[in-house]
């Protein structure tokens, strides 16, 4: 290899040590959660050198966390904005397929980061259980104007967001349980039921109103 050639892929290898140990960290986030993420775990996964974390981390364990969470919240909410201006059933399939892929590639044994960090414990890092918040926050308001602009008005839109993000999170976790997609498929179909049934209700019930209007008294 030309020593050009080298002394650029070590720049990039240095580059992107911080970025591996971040996903290494989200990984085990997912499979074990909060409590399961140690920095040794970390440097075995990422093949990082020790020295990394007083470098790229020198708040230690808790900044690997806080920091893992914002990374794999931060990919999901780019996945879901994208997908979002296609209106909320594209926006489901996203969701579907992002999921199916996790828990096929990881044999089941991954599920949502932002869940782990949810519902980890007092010992962990207060910041945790806040930003898992402020994440799914994000996720439920893209959900939320995907149901605006497809016709539905603000407050029936917060819910149905509501309730696709819940219905979605609560699939994965029985899932992993059962060790099968199917949940998550019929958490879909189920829910595109709901959407097309509340759609058609309110155009009938426009209908009704526009009917009632040019009726003479």
């Amino acid at each position: 290899m030309p020593a050009g050639t080298t002394a650029v892929c070590a720049g990039h290898k240095r580059g992107t040590t911080k970025r591996r140990m971040l996903a290494s960290a989200a990984e085990v986030l997912r499979e074990r959660g909060a409590a399961g993420v140690t920095i040794d775990e970390v440097l075995s996964r990422s093949g990082a050198p020790r020295g990394s974390v007083y470098h790229h981390f020198p708040g230690g364990r808790n900044q690997i966390l806080v920091e893992a969470l914002q990374f794999a919240g931060d990919s999901m909410s780019t996945a879901i904005g994208d997908a979002a201006c296609q209106g909320p059933m594209a926006l489901l399939r996203e969701f579907v397929d992002i999921w199916e892929d996790v828990l096929r590639v990881s044999d089941f044994a991954a599920g949502c980061p932002v869940v782990a960090a949810a519902i980890s414990t007092s010992d962990e890092d207060p910041r945790l259980i806040r930003d898992a918040g402020q994440i799914f926050e994000r996720w439920r308001a893209a959900l939320a104007r995907s149901f605006v602009a497809d016709g539905f008005g603000d407050g029936e839109a917060a819910t149905l967001a509501t309730t696709m993000l819940a219905a979605i999170e609560g699939a994965v976790i029985l899932c992993r349980s059962l060790r099968n997609a199917q949940p998550l498929r019929d958490v879909a179909d189920n829910i595109e039921f709901l959407v097309t049934g509340r759609k058609l209700v309110g155009l009938a019930n426009a209908q009704t109103r526009r009917s009632a209007r040019s009726t003479p008294v």
